[in-house]
């Protein structure tokens, strides 16, 4: 992110995102790879997409023993305060965090994705 000061644009970080490491199927990223670049968008934004929906849904409905056996690391950013809600959200439920992103995946709205030139914003 940018922000003006002195005439300038200065390069900051961006407070409201964390990093975050988690296992996913490498099938779903695949999935979500093709259709960042279809929809001129970062998978992380894609996911955050779908976590919205299934947070404000409040309900999820997901089978423990059809996890799927490709999960591999995946690090990206998050907003912080949507991660916090769905930590919470995945401890209530009884899932793990990587399940509820894996289930959020078919959720996604592609209407209201953040595209790719969003973390290069001026403020």
């Amino acid at each position: 992110m940018w922000i003006k000061g002195n005439g300038r644009l200065i390069s900051i970080t961006d407070e409201s995102r964390v990093k975050f490491r988690t296992n996913i199927s490498k099938s779903i990223l695949d999935q979500l790879n093709k259709l960042a670049i279809e929809n001129n968008t970062h998978v992380n934004y894609l996911i955050e997409s779908g976590l919205v929906a299934v947070l404000s849904e409040g309900f999820i409905s997901y089978n423990k023993e059809l996890r799927p056996k490709d999960r591999v690391q995946y690090k990206t950013t998050y907003d912080k305060d949507l991660l916090e809600n769905v930590k919470q959200f995945a401890k209530q439920h009884g899932l793990f965090i990587n399940d509820v992103i894996e289930y959020s995946v078919k959720h996604i709205n592609l209407e209201n994705i953040k595209n790719s030139a969003y973390r290069n914003r001026v403020e």
